[in-house]
């Protein structure tokens, strides 16, 4: 490989690397996703940091499709974890109020929630499933958008709502009762929407729903 063009490639590269070491370390990725990205990329990098290597393995079609996936999964990595959203529905005094919602039911997504996120929109949030019904704490570590969190009785019925939640703040919200599920919508939406306790939440997740 020619000087110039080796001094190129050995920036991408290590920028790619450095990138990755990142992404590798994101709280949202499972070890199980970890391990799975992981080792691929460490043999490709092992090849990708050695320029001479590098110009005889380009011709290779399978090298290149495996090193374009490997990209594809980092750049859109997080549509590999996108979920599909389901519809909710409250009914209200004032009506019926729709939204579409993410499901978080395993412990790793009840545990990174809405983390890291820098936006939601409006009538968008996240529905987590607590099944069996039981006191409820959330907080709001390591997220970055005010929530309304709307806690919901197994019967869809709603519990409490606390609203402009403090974006990063660890004080501890508690349900008030044996929630089913708590819905994390964003902050404003109660108001906006006049959602209350004692309003019904409509969903697969509830009695009736």
């Amino acid at each position: 490989m020619r000087p110039a063009l080796r001094r190129v490639w050995e920036g991408v590269a290590g920028r790619l690397y450095a990138f990755a070491g990142f992404w590798f370390r994101l709280p949202g990725l499972s070890a199980r996703d970890r391990n799975l990205y992981q080792m691929p990329f460490i043999l490709t990098m092992s090849t990708a940091m050695n320029p001479d290597r590098m110009t005889a393995w380009l011709p290779s079609r399978g090298w290149l499709m495996a090193f374009l996936l490997f990209v594809a999964c980092v750049y859109g990595g997080g549509g590999l974890h996108a979920m599909e959203l389901q519809r909710l529905e409250i009914a209200t005094a004032g009506g019926v109020q729709v939204f579409a919602v993410e499901m978080a039911t395993t412990e790793q997504e009840k545990e990174t929630g809405l983390m890291f996120r820098k936006e939601l929109a409006d009538r968008h949030g996240m529905l987590f499933d607590f099944d069996p019904s039981q006191e409820v704490t959330m907080w709001m570590k390591n997220t970055y958008i005010s929530l309304d969190m709307i806690f919901i009785a197994a019967d869809g019925r709603i519990l409490r709502i606390a609203e402009n939640t403090e974006p990063r703040s660890l004080e501890l919200i508690p349900s008030n009762g044996m929630a089913r599920a708590v819905l994390e919508v964003p902050a404003g939406t109660a108001k906006k929407y006049g959602i209350h306790p004692g309003d019904l939440v409509g969903h697969a997740l509830f009695n009736g729903g």
